[in-house]
């Protein structure tokens, strides 16, 4: 997810979650979001990607990051 952001230029941040889920908040462009989401059902090579819940946010990001997982 950290590379698809960073082709996308959207800041913010992903982490996994002890039950196995992954939490991610993202924000720029209207069109590299959606990029994003659509990528999210996809997930990367190893993920198994049942579910995707979006819902609107505020803050302000400079970067994306990994953060510890939660």
């Amino acid at each position: 997810m950290c590379r698809e952001a960073a082709r996308l230029h959207i800041g913010g941040w992903v982490r996994n979650c002890a039950d196995g889920s992954v939490e991610a908040v993202v924000q720029g462009s209207a069109e590299a979001v959606d990029a994003m989401i659509a990528w999210a059902w996809q997930g990367s090579a190893r993920a198994r990607v049942s579910q995707v819940e979006v819902a609107a946010g505020t803050g302000e990001f400079d970067r994306f990051e990994r953060l510890p997982t939660a």
